[in-house]
């Protein structure tokens, strides 16, 4: 088995899983609750793993490791928490959207970037 075999293996049984996951949690979800801003927030999280899980897997075997904007992770987080404890804080629902397309925001930004330094890590002649 070649070294290149390998790894992309374990990347697409992955994905596969993180799809998966996906398609049970919308066939299990009533209609109503993905006008909720925090089914789209689960929804970009779950997406900001796959990334996450698909970066930890391409760097085991890369000599230049890519790093995630861990600082805009965090953001995304506290947005995505904000949103969650909005009914304890007392926040109007116009504010509450808003934490949550600011989370959804920061993990796309930060998927982005991991996504842009795989394109130019492989495009880097050997």
């Amino acid at each position: 088995m070649s070294p290149v075999t390998k790894p992309r293996r374990w990347t697409v049984i992955a994905s596969g899983l993180l799809c998966g996951l996906l398609a049970l949690i919308v066939l299990f979800t009533e209609r109503r609750a993905f006008y909720s801003p925090m089914a789209v927030v689960v929804v970009a999280a779950i997406g900001l793993a796959a990334v996450l899980l698909q970066l930890q897997l391409r760097n085991r075997d890369q000599a230049v490791a890519v790093h995630p904007p861990v600082w805009l992770n965090v953001v995304g987080i506290a947005l995505a928490l904000a949103a969650l404890f909005a009914d304890v804080f007392r926040f109007s629902l116009q504010v509450t959207q808003l934490l949550a397309l600011g989370a959804v925001g920061s993990f796309a930004i930060s998927s982005a970037i991991i996504l842009h330094a795989f394109r130019k890590n492989r495009a880097v002649p050997k």
